[in-house]
C-alpha cells in the first residue's frame, strides 16, 4: 500500500473558512429577518402632544448638565 501524507490545515485556511461561514450566517439571518413582515404604525391618541418635558426628563437634564 501507498502511504499518504495528511497535511494539517493551516491557520490561514481556518480563518478564511471561518470568515466565509460567518458571512454566510449573517446573510442568512438578514434574509430571514427581512421576510417577517411590516412594522406596525404607532397609534396616535387624540391628546398626544409629542415630546413632553416631564419631571424625570428634567431630572435627567439636571444631572447630565444639559
Amino acid at each position: 500500500m501507498k502511504q499518504v501524507d495528511v497535511k494539517s490545515p493551516s491557520r490561514r485556511d481556518f480563518f478564511r473558512k471561518a470568515g466565509i461561514g460567518a458571512g454566510a450566517l449573517g446573510a442568512t439571518a438578514v434574509t430571514l429577518a427581512a421576510g417577517r413582515g411590516e412594522a406596525a404604525e404607532p397609534v396616535k391618541s387624540p391628546n398626544a402632544a409629542g415630546y413632553r418635558e416631564t419631571d424625570h426628563v428634567k431630572k435627567y437634564y439636571e444631572l447630565a448638565k444639559f
